[in-house]
């Protein structure tokens, strides 16, 4: 089956409110499932969508034990999925969500691999801003890697604070701190440099990557570097913030 043929069988099947279709459970390999998502990003192109820019998964040890990894992946963002901190999202349009705090950045000049360094990535930000990431569980990503790459990585909404601009060159990110709350409980307090790959080196690795499928990082586009934990079940009435010290804070509700 060819990564378009698996595109237009997941696309058909989700106007059907049907996901992860037995027919490709298990069929695709790691590089197909790329290729598919690849496809599938093509669609909604061709249509009214834009592209926002770029999501990277299991850049924490946390989420890659939590899906079964040893490897980051990556997804893209579309922009009708994006929306300003403070927002109230219907809870019942969802299936199963989760959340996920991250930094998000945004290129100020375009990256594109092989070759590709941390110290590039630095120097190519224009900004940075407090983030979440709503996932939605459409199947089991953990029981079929391939599968869900090719699904989008559970990517469901972005959420995003006011951005830190121009980018602080002098940031250390492994010293920032995310407090994460649910309805003004604490459910996470976490160091960068304890829970999360350096953001610069993720997003070095997402251009090479990128490279291997004829693209690249394009100037504007915005990158969700990963999550600060593993994925947190969002209830009916939660409303949750992140705070990241020095740079601000991103929340939403859920009702």
């Amino acid at each position: 089956m060819t990564p378009q043929a698996a595109a237009r069988m997941i696309w058909d099947s989700a106007r059907r409110d049907v996901y992860y279709p037995d027919e490709l459970r298990g069929k695709l390999t790691l590089e197909q499932g790329y290729q598919t998502q690849q496809a599938l990003l093509a669609m909604h192109l061709k249509g009214s969508e834009e592209q926002a820019g770029w999501k990277i998964g299991f850049t924490a040890p946390a989420v890659r034990a939590h899906f079964n990894s040893d490897v980051p992946v990556f997804g893209y963002l579309l922009a009708s999925r994006g929306y300003t901190s403070g927002l109230s999202f219907s809870f019942g349009e969802m299936i199963a969500p989760s959340i996920e705090s991250e930094l998000c950045f945004t290129l100020a000049k375009p990256l594109k691999g092989p070759g590709v360094t941390p110290g590039q990535v630095r120097d190519a930000l224009a900004a940075v801003a407090p983030a979440f990431e709503i996932l939605e569980a459409r199947g089991d990503m953990a029981a079929d890697l391939p599968l869900g790459i090719a699904d989008d990585v559970l990517q469901w909404a972005w959420v995003t604070g006011p951005e830190v601009r121009p980018y602080p060159k002098e940031l250390v990110l492994g010293e920032v701190r995310a407090e994460i709350t649910r309805s003004g409980v604490t459910v996470e307090d976490v160091l960068g440099k304890d829970v999360i790959d350096n953001q610069h080196e993720s997003i070095a690795w997402l251009a090479n990557e990128l490279a291997k499928h004829g693209t690249g990082l394009k100037t504007g586009q915005r990158i969700l570097s990963g999550s600060f934990h593993k994925p947190i079940p969002i209830s009916r009435g939660d409303r949750w913030e992140v705070r990241f010290s020095g740079l601000g804070a991103a929340a939403a509700r859920f009702d």
